[in-house]
């Protein structure tokens, strides 16, 4: 029997046990065993590539974040990326026209946001059919998906569920946080599991099923401590330890503005949008407005038309869009501040709490390694600071347009740290060094 086969028999005994607490426990072992079964399958299907990437694929990770737009066939997704980016992309009315990864770069309060076009993918795009994988493989090292939907057919197709459930098997975890659980594999001991809070999602006996199914992984020997109520699939994310977590969203409920923009029934459109972007659907000029305003109402949705201009302007125009990918990435303009001198508003140093966070010590390893080395305190200006300025420590979270001055340690506070005398050793060595290969080249000259 093949890998498909299994994974088709366990997903039908799954579907014939009913839900209870009597089944948790074998229900755990089966969600288990498809988790193993499913990587299983990833690794075999992958393993005839040579190991390198694919072609059309192997795009290079600029700017301050990443954005992947995934979407069906003919959806308007380079049209959607052209009118983010200005990147100009083939586009036609037939499906499949664009057939490798097209990047662009979206220019935003100062940013720099790469944006992805990639390939329609169609059921069964986790098992490979149409390039499924090379296009799923992108997603996974983006930084945000932007799972675009034709809303003339979302009705009766189901593309977001089935878009949806195409992810969850490849291991992305789609507007969800990991959980708060510690697991560390040991060599000896046994297996310990212990927890804070109730757990009362894994039967009556949790520490019984999740050595089930660290057995199942051949685990023997691991530390476990859940410091929150998971569930089965949780803890089988956890123990497996190769899941992509895409950011945590709210859900948002949207109208149809009177100047043919779609804003928050809440606030008004110009004011700052707190709430983060999963799914855009497109194309609702083809739709009634009751059927727009039914999926405005969708959790984590955003509706528009990139034909018509709602809620998508030109490249260099500011629309809710571009806003919600912004707030969505968690980005953050910080202005850096020299002693004695105005700041630099031009230039921002843009972070990103998807990648490296938004602290000054993230700061500090934007700008420069040595800065971090010597760093003594950080003055701060703007919304994270009680009073102007206020002195901070490393760990201080900045906020969105915060200025701030670093100030590194003076002559006298580095001789007394502990590693002065090999940072010093370093600083001559290299100096040596490029004086060595100045004389060396000017040797070579000569003789030449």
């Amino acid at each position: 029997m093949g890998v498909m086969e299994k994974i088709k028999e366990i997903e039908a005994e799954m579907a014939r046990t009913q839900k209870n607490k009597a089944t948790n426990y074998h229900l755990g072992t089966l969600k288990a065993k498809l988790a193993k079964l499913r990587n299983d399958l990833l690794i075999e299907q992958g393993g005839g590539g040579g190991g390198g990437p694919s072609e059309g694929f192997d795009v290079a990770r600029l700017g301050d974040a990443r954005v992947a737009l995934i979407g069906f066939p003919s959806v308007g997704k380079s049209t959607l990326q052209g009118s983010l980016t200005g990147t100009e992309s083939e586009a036609a009315a037939y499906e499949f026209t664009t057939l490798t990864c097209i990047p662009g770069t979206m220019h935003y309060k100062g940013s720099k946001v790469q944006v992805l076009d990639l390939p329609g993918i169609i059921e069964g795009a986790a098992h490979g059919k149409g390039r499924g994988r090379e296009v799923i493989a992108c997603a996974r090292n983006a930084d945000a998906i932007l799972i675009v939907l034709d809303a003339g057919k979302e009705g009766l197709n189901r593309h977001r569920e089935i878009l949806e459930n195409e992810l969850e098997t490849v291991g992305i975890r789609l507007n969800q946080r990991p959980p708060d659980v510690t697991f560390k594999k040991k060599s000896t001991g046994g297996v310990r599991f212990s927890s804070t809070v109730p757990l009362t999602k894994l039967g009556p006996e949790p520490e019984k099923l999740a050595t089930q199914i660290m057995r199942e992984y051949r685990i023997t020997s691991a530390d476990l401590l859940a410091r929150e109520d998971i569930t089965v699939d949780q803890l089988v994310d956890v123990i497996v330890g190769n899941r992509v977590y895409k950011p945590f969203t709210s859900s948002s409920h949207s109208i149809l503005h009177p100047n043919h923009q779609i804003c928050s029934d809440i606030t008004e459109l110009n004011a700052p949008l707190q709430l983060p972007l999963s799914y855009f659907y497109n194309k609702i000029d083809t739709i009634t407005i009751e059927e727009v305003d039914q999926l405005a109402r969708m959790p984590h949705s955003l509706v528009g038309s990139v034909a018509k201009g709602y809620n998508v302007g030109a490249p260099d125009e500011d629309d809710p869009l571009k806003a919600m990918i912004w707030k969505y990435l968690g980005l953050t303009r910080v202005y850096t501040k020299r002693k004695g001198q105005h700041p630099d508003l031009t230039d921002p140093v843009v972070l990103s709490a998807i990648r490296k966070g938004t602290s000054v010590k993230s700061l500090c390893q934007n700008v420069s390694t040595q800065m971090l080395r010597d760093f003594n305190f950080a003055l701060v200006w703007g919304q994270s600071a009680k009073h102007s300025p206020q002195r901070c420590g490393i760990n201080h979270e900045l906020q969105d347009e915060d200025v701030v001055q670093i100030v590194t340690k003076t002559n006298a506070q580095q001789r007394q740290s502990k590693n002065y005398q090999a940072i010093v050793q370093g600083v001559s060595d290299k100096y040596h060094k490029k004086k060595f290969d100045a004389k060396k080249k000017k040797q070579s000259k000569l003789r030449g």
